[in-house]
């Protein structure tokens, strides 16, 4: 019989969702960080004086950002395995303290770099410890709920780091955006301090404990699954801007109002999932990318029919995908609760490389038949992973895993 992973606490209810509010605070401050440099590039490589030839190494600060957030996500759970949780989790927004502060202050492109690697540090393993840590708060009927407060905190962060970052960057510059973002993650850290109980492990995770759970029956889909969903998304994403001026013919205006129902959709697609989670999760899982997938044909096949219509499609592409973190982050719950801290630090890894993956497929699939060329390989990449999470994708923990344990964890 295998025994509870963690320590059961008793924590009163109210103080557990301010606890789960402090963890949204915490996603929100790292990818708030995590995509500024993108809207405050051409200052920032010009108070760094940095040439025109150089400015592109300026724009791989969220590259380098995203590639040691697959490393941190990985390695998180075997080199703090016998840390407490809370401690963990302190110490990440204390890096990202720094992070923030040392891009601030950076006096040349190698400490920006430097800035950007804490921050990835801290980005990864918050992600790979987040799932487990909700799982601790909240009762196993309210985990998919709680999850899906905790996601919010992406879609607000993704808009405000483009339309604040930009904004403000010309208002205040860049250094003291850098500084805000710095307050914003002091507040962070002192609300985790007040909030988050002691959560220590009883029982070591080693390295090896990422293979033996990728072992387990239907992981291994799984994974497959969460890479080509994230894959056919960003491979979209990337360019959706393009799509929009070029297939579409929308002006400024309207584009800007397109990305914002983008955003406004998926940060209520993020809402919504808690509530099609508790209803089903198959259903949930297999549901978004095959929406997903259908609508990128539909945009290869019929964009640029109707302004309205292209900025609908769009609009409910971004409700789908509010609904997809939440709902792996779920799965992992529900497949290797006993082990959810290794669990997410693959999906924090999957979806990292998927990103990668998705950039470079939808640049390729760019330059040989255009952005209509990108929808139709989008859509197909979202399609197969629906058809994959049909036939292979369980969401059901192995016999193995004692019941009462789960139970015991979840509390």
């Amino acid at each position: 019989m295998q025994e509870p992973r963690h320590s059961t606490q008793t924590v009163p209810e109210p103080s557990r969702w301010i606890a789960v509010f402090s963890l949204t605070m915490g996603v929100f401050s790292l990818v708030m960080a995590e995509f500024l440099p993108a809207s405050l590039l051409t200052p920032m490589a010009e108070s760094l004086a940095i040439s025109e030839g150089q400015a592109g190494q300026a724009g791989q600060a969220v590259t380098v950002t995203a590639i040691v957030a697959l490393l941190s996500g990985l390695l998180v759970t075997a080199v703090t395995q016998r840390l407490d949780r809370r401690h963990v989790l302190l110490a990440f927004s204390v890096l990202m303290i720094a992070a923030n502060l040392t891009v601030a202050f950076a006096p040349h492109l190698a400490w920006l770099l430097l800035g950007r690697v804490l921050l990835g540090v801290a980005l990864g393993g918050f992600w790979a410890l987040s799932t487990a840590t909700v799982m601790r708060l909240v009762a196993e009927h309210d985990v998919p709920r709680a999850l899906s407060v905790i996601f919010t905190g992406v879609p607000i962060a993704t808009i405000s780091a483009a339309a604040l970052g930009s904004y403000l960057g010309d208002v205040i510059g860049w250094r003291n955006v850098f500084l805000l973002a710095t307050a914003l993650s002091v507040a962070t850290l002192v609300l985790q301090y007040v909030t988050l109980p002691r959560m220590t492990p009883e029982r070591p995770t080693p390295l090896g404990t990422l293979v033996s759970v990728l072992k387990r029956p239907g992981m291994g889909a799984g994974i497959v699954a969460i890479v080509l969903v994230f894959c056919g998304h960003f491979a979209f994403f990337t360019y959706v801007r393009p799509f929009l001026e070029g297939v579409s013919g929308m002006g400024i205006n309207q584009l800007s109002s397109t990305l914002l129902a983008f955003g406004v959709a998926n940060f209520v697609g993020t809402l919504a999932a808690g509530f099609l989670l508790e209803r089903s999760l198959r259903l949930t899982l297999l549901l978004m990318p095959l929406v997903m997938g259908v609508l990128g044909w539909m945009l290869a096949t019929l964009g640029g029919f109707s302004m309205g219509t292209d900025a609908i499609m769009v609009a409910v592409w971004g409700f789908a995908f509010g609904a997809v973190p939440v709902a792996w982050s779920t799965w992992i719950t529900r497949v290797v609760p006993d082990e959810a801290e290794s669990g997410g630090g693959l999906i924090v890894a999957s979806i990292q490389l998927a990103i990668a993956l998705g950039a470079a497929v939808g640049g390729v699939m760019f330059d040989i038949s255009g952005v209509l060329g990108v929808c139709a390989t989008a859509g197909t990449l979202l399609l197969a992973a629906a058809a994959l999470i049909l036939v292979a994708v369980r969401t059901r923990p192995e016999a193995s895993v004692d019941r009462d344990a789960i139970a015991a964890t979840c509390q």
